[in-house]
């Protein structure tokens, strides 16, 4: 019953048998491989953008950092959901990077809308030299709360950045488990809803640990290899990162994983939902739940071999009747029979 975070699972055996499959024989480093290339190439049909450039780096924080960095000047700012994993969960690692300052957008469901962006990028570009100039807007997708933007809502976000001048990432950790549920193409969700660059996750959704980062305007790949090489993230023996990638996209194993771990999300919420001092804060749409419910049950269910986190409070102490804040996270591993043990330990 472990459903702390898709950080926490096991890779996928594909993704492993790739990398143990890479580790033969010699080949150049720092990405002169072959692997390296076919990865880019999947990575480059999978977007439907033959022009993208496409570089591979460990973990999504880098992946960000980097993009974003490559967007901005240390005298910009860059718009971000309130919630935003850049904002929460990266250490100021897109400030340490860019030099630029993070601008907080309102969100209702962890989400931004056109005019509460529009609104806050008026109020922070009107002080001339003197202020902040507008970089880009960062979206995340899936957001932190679990909640997904629909191609529409993306598509109106981005063009309030483009009347603005702005080019838009997206924060891609779990793009995976968004683009299943839309039922839509990684291009549909990408540069044509108006996206300029993407960190495109693997290590949530079965791979080891590896993100590409998808650049959609070539003008700015030599200015990333650069940040990615002076910030000590172009790794030498490169082929071993670019074959998870390979394994992770070939038969759409990344899509398959996806499809797992947004499926028995869905079943772990139809069994929440029949417990009467159960609520869920957001409505559960990707692989991620927030829930409600008393200290004394959160304790039950943590003694009783449930692994999850409580975002808001200890279970141990304070009043048992007191609302905490849990959060339950699928990844592609967790099995039918999983869920239903939480399911029966809940409603026991």
């Amino acid at each position: 019953m472990f459903f702390s975070s898709d950080n926490a699972g096991p890779a996928h055996p594909k993704v492993i048998e790739a990398v143990i499959q890479a580790n033969t024989g010699y080949a150049p480093g720092y990405g002169g491989d072959a692997i390296t290339e076919a990865a880019r190439q999947q990575v480059r049909d999978v977007f439907e953008a033959p022009d993208a450039a496409v570089y591979f780096v460990i973990n999504g924080t880098s992946a960000n950092a980097l993009l974003l960095a490559t967007m901005s000047q240390p005298w910009d700012t860059i718009f971000c959901a309130d919630v935003a994993h850049i904002q929460e969960d990266e250490c100021n690692a897109p400030e340490f990077y860019s030099q630029a300052k993070l601008t907080l957008v309102p969100t209702v469901d962890g989400k931004m809308s056109p005019d509460a962006l529009r609104a806050k990028i008026e109020s922070e570009q009107n002080r001339g030299v003197h202020g902040p100039q507008r970089g880009p807007l960062s979206i995340t997708q899936v957001t932190e709360k679990g909640t997904i933007y629909s191609l529409d809502e993306i598509r109106a976000l981005t063009d309030v950045a483009r009347e603005f001048g702005m080019k838009t990432h997206m924060d891609g950790a779990r793009f995976a488990n968004a683009m299943v549920a839309l039922d839509c193409t990684a291009a549909e969700m990408s540069w044509k809803a108006g996206i300029d660059t993407i960190s495109f996750g693997g290590t949530k959704n079965g791979a080891l640990g590896v993100e590409a980062c998808v650049i959609f305007d070539p003008d700015l790949a030599w200015e990333f290899e650069l940040r990615r090489k002076r910030g000590g993230h172009l790794l030498s023996k490169h082929r071993f990162l670019s074959a998870q990638m390979q394994g992770y996209l070939t038969d759409d194993l990344w899509l398959e994983t996806a499809r797992a771990a947004n499926a028995r999300c869905a079943q772990l919420a139809d069994g929440l939902r029949g417990h009467n001092r159960l609520t869920f804060q957001f409505d559960p749409q990707a692989n991620i739940i927030f829930f409600e419910m008393p200290r004394s049950e959160h304790k039950r269910m943590l003694d009783g071999g449930a692994f999850y986190y409580l975002t808001n409070g200890e279970p141990d102490s304070g009043d048992p009747d007191e609302m905490l804040t849990g959060r339950l996270v699928t990844d592609w591993s967790v099995t039918e029979d999983a869920v239903q043990q939480f399911i029966d330990l809940l409603h026991g």
